[in-house]
């Protein structure tokens, strides 16, 4: 219990960092935060060799690498839209769509989201490919920077877990040992209920103003506002079908065309990043819209662009790194194993669910809270009673929740950093995660249930 401290400490040190922005020399500064944070982290658990702490920090780098990628490579990717004006097409279909009602906007967001994560499986490439999309046109409803990152991080989280393609549902049921169908079954009517949920929080929160302006309602139809633009869609439709292609049919188009290049990126220290699947579809899809001549003229511009506008972000991923690492070879995350570990069988729901909570807290990862307390949990728990299927459906819930908990959630940080480069704002992550809080906190409280019922 005692070496929990060494857990708490360094969390409740980055909440008041980050949220006391008058504290002089840090101002608030995330990147900051998160690394005085990563380094009393490791001061506590005994690492005091600067050596320790370098080592640390790559380990870190290493688990995000394939996070940092994809903010690198999104940015540029999004650039190359920009410039194909392909946002544009999509801001004015969507706004002749459903352009007269600014809830409404924000309501057809999050289910298009939610209906893109249930095929990629994915929150962070839901948020990429289909998120990104949105941005200015949410922008153009006076909603903050922090609210259009609620919104999509929300949508994201929950299109995620939607089935049919589920990672925390497949990853909890295979923990368990059972099939997916019961779970995916009771997963379609808690997800479908907090989509509504989020629907109307998200549109009752962040949506002020009660009519669009007459210059931003499109006059003509959906079909005239996309005449002769279908060929600027080609690369996002390419980045689409490669993502559906391999979740659902196992084929990866990128490993048949460069398999021996990826698995060699793929074997060296943090550069594999670059070889994780998402992005290579999004190198491969931006390759496509160099093809074109408007992209191609000013390509430099279009990189430089990109990279700068994922400076941002890929400094919070620095800080997060370092705090990672920190958690990783300091001890903490064995801690909270160990703090769960030995607990009574009376308490292990409520502490085991806590420990899956602080894990995905401090990770800001589903898949890594599950691995690290949700793989010796489910046994622990079938053995005291809980129903297999249910079992599976509360980790997975309590574990897609917690990883949108602040101050460490990755999808809501990869979203900021989509949005301020988008819009070219400074958005706050902290401010975007307690936005989603409701919402994390209903997917937890709805895992709770099913451990119980």
């Amino acid at each position: 219990m005692l070496k929990m401290i060494t857990v708490v400490v360094p969390i409740m040190l980055l909440i008041v960092l980050i949220l006391f922005k008058k504290i002089p020399y840090i101002k608030g500064n995330i990147m900051i935060c998160l690394m005085l944070a990563g380094f009393v982290a490791l001061l506590m658990g005994g690492m005091y060799n600067p050596i320790d702490w370098f080592k640390a920090w790559i380990l870190g780098l290493d688990k995000l690498a394939w996070i940092i990628a994809l903010g690198l490579f999104g940015s540029i990717y999004a650039e190359t839209q920009t410039e194909l004006k392909t946002l544009d097409s999509v801001l004015a279909l969507l706004r002749s769509l459903f352009g007269k009602s600014p809830k409404g906007f924000v309501v057809s967001t999050i289910i298009s989201l939610g209906i893109a994560g249930s095929l990629l499986g994915d929150a962070v490439a839901s948020a990429t490919v289909i998120g990104i999309l949105v941005i200015k046109a949410l922008d153009d409803l006076d909603i903050e920077p922090e609210g259009i990152s609620a919104i999509i991080t929300s949508g994201a989280i929950l299109g995620s877990i939607m089935p049919p393609i589920t990672q925390a549902i497949f990853l909890s049921s295979s923990l368990v040992g059972i099939d997916v169908y019961k779970p995916c079954n009771y997963t379609y009517v808690t997800i479908g209920i907090a989509i509504v949920i989020a629907s109307v929080y998200m549109s009752w929160r962040y949506v002020k103003i009660k009519e669009l302006p007459e210059n931003l309602i499109p006059k003509a139809s959906p079909r005239e506002l996309m005449k002769g633009k279908w060929l600027s869609f080609i690369p996002l439709f390419a980045l689409i079908l490669m993502v559906l292609l391999v979740t659902i049919w196992k084929i990866n188009v990128v490993n048949i065309i460069a398999g021996p290049l990826v698995t060699w990126l793929s074997g060296i220290t943090i550069i594999k990043g670059i070889a994780n699947y998402i992005v290579t579809f999004l190198i491969t899809a931006t390759i496509l819209s160099f093809a074109y001549k408007c992209v191609w003229s000013n390509k430099w511009r279009v990189i430089k662009t990109g990279v700068k506008n994922a400076v941002p972000g890929l400094r919070v991923f620095a800080g997060s790194a370092l705090l990672l690492g920190a958690f990783y070879s300091a001890g903490q995350i064995d801690a909270v194993n160990n703090f769960a570990v030995s607990l009574s069988p009376n308490m292990l729901k409520i502490g085991g669910a806590l420990a899956i909570i602080v894990v995905g807290t401090l990770t800001g990862s589903q898949s890594t809270a599950q691995n690290t307390i949700f793989s010796w949990l489910a046994p622990a728990l079938v053995k005291i009673g809980v129903a297999p299927d249910k079992l599976a459906v509360a980790g997975a819930h309590i574990a897609s929740g917690a990883q949108a908990f602040p101050p460490t959630s990755i999808t809501a940080l990869v979203v900021c950093a989509l949005v301020g480069g988008v819009l070219n704002k400074k958005v706050d992550p902290i401010k975007a995660m307690v936005g989603c809080l409701p919402l994390s906190v209903y997917m937890v409280a709805v895992g709770l249930l099913f451990l119980y019922i």
